[in-house]
């Protein structure tokens, strides 16, 4: 699209730093891409702390102490190591344009660098998310990430039908491996298809999209009441109640998955009334309760194929990643969606659902 040409013209002033840093001993390699990020530091006064949340890449801080620093502005640089083959799942020069997208829009963090194998980027303010009320703040900066693309991306695609494809084309090597686990490649591909043909056919919009807000990439800055997005990654135009549901299901946890955390539908139709007050903002109409209904059941709806993405992700992790996480147990996890509590909230809704729930032998939904 003409946007995403902007972009590329605009990306064409990040730095590339022709470097590869070990992944098992960062610290000389990350030493030189300070001294070029920040040739006015003391590297012998350089501090490292190791941010342990992420589970598929590596992300490290930079600084050094307040009364050494030459800037007063050059707080702390952040360094993002990707995973071992993360590039199965991940465009990183797609990510660097949205990235340098959101930035533009006052969205997303300063990009200083990128380099072989990861990026350097801003430090914002503030700690993750822990306190799941502020539901409100939440959904209004969800849907300024959302606004960012709507006069200028009406011909882009929905990234999420491309992913789950790409996620099952991998080698023969990766597939034996996968037909050892419950549900095997070909249940989650018939999965999809039935997936695919259902929600298509509801119209949600495609937006610019986070695609994976879990409360650890939301940052909230108590000072000033706000909150931002981080770990932009899967950033890419995908449904919009898509985007909702994903982060409705982080609720439950990742590695500590539980689902009585799961929003209530209370909880979830008052997030998705400050949605809508904000994404319609541009018209200044009211938001009626049929649009909060009818955005609540897609979301629900989209739920499930949220877990059934990040359960064939969370597969191939397990057989990828050389970070310590039980990746298989994360997999069943996710694909056990008869667990869910938005299934019986589906199921109050079947004027409107056209997606109705049947367990087989396996842990996976079956629709028809």
């Amino acid at each position: 699209s003409g946007l995403l040409e902007d972009m590329e013209l605009r990306c064409s002033d990040i730095p590339h730093v022709d470097l590869e840093i070990n992944e098992e001993e960062p610290e000389p390699g990350i030493l030189e891409l300070l001294q070029i990020l920040r040739p006015d530091w003391c590297l012998e006064q350089v501090y490292m702390k190791s941010f342990t949340e992420g589970i598929t890449n590596r992300l490290i801080g930079c600084f050094v102490r307040p009364d050494q620093r030459p800037d007063p502005d050059s707080d702390l640089v952040l360094v993002r190591l990707y995973g071992r083959h993360t590039d199965l799942f991940v465009d990183r020069s797609r990510e660097v344009q949205m990235v340098r997208l959101l930035e533009s829009r006052g969205c997303g963090p300063k990009i200083y660098c990128s380099f072989r194998n990861g990026i350097s980027y801003e430090y914002l303010p503030g700690a993750p998310l822990s306190d799941r009320l502020l539901t409100q703040l939440v959904a209004a900066e969800m849907a300024m990430l959302h606004l960012v693309q709507i006069k200028n991306s009406e011909s882009e695609e929905p990234v999420l039908w491309k992913k789950m494809e790409g996620e099952q084309e991998q080698p023969q090597s990766i597939r034996e491996f996968w037909s050892g686990l419950v549900p095997g490649p070909e249940v989650l591909r018939t999965e999809m298809v039935l997936l695919k043909s259902s929600l298509s056919r509801l119209r949600s919009p495609v937006v610019l999209c986070h695609n994976d807000l879990l409360t650890k990439n939301i940052i909230y800055n108590k000072e000033i009441g706000t909150v931002k997005f981080i770990d932009f990654e899967y950033c890419d135009f995908n449904y919009q109640a898509f985007d909702i549901g994903n982060h409705f299901n982080e609720f439950a946890g990742v590695s500590d998955l539980d689902y009585s955390r799961y929003p209530s539908p209370g909880l979830q139709k008052d997030w998705i009334t400050t949605y809508l007050k904000n994404y319609s903002q541009e018209t200044g109409s009211e938001v009626t309760e049929q649009e909060v209904t009818r955005l609540y059941v897609h979301v629900c709806k989209f739920s499930l194929a949220s877990n059934l993405f990040w359960g064939m992700w969370a597969i191939l992790q397990s057989k990828l990643s050389s970070i310590d996480f039980d990746f298989r147990r994360c997999s069943l996890s996710f694909t056990q969606v008869t667990q869910k509590p938005y299934v019986e909230t589906l199921r109050l809704h079947r004027s409107h659902n056209k997606i109705m729930f049947k367990p087989q032998a396996v842990s996976i939904n079956g629709h028809s």
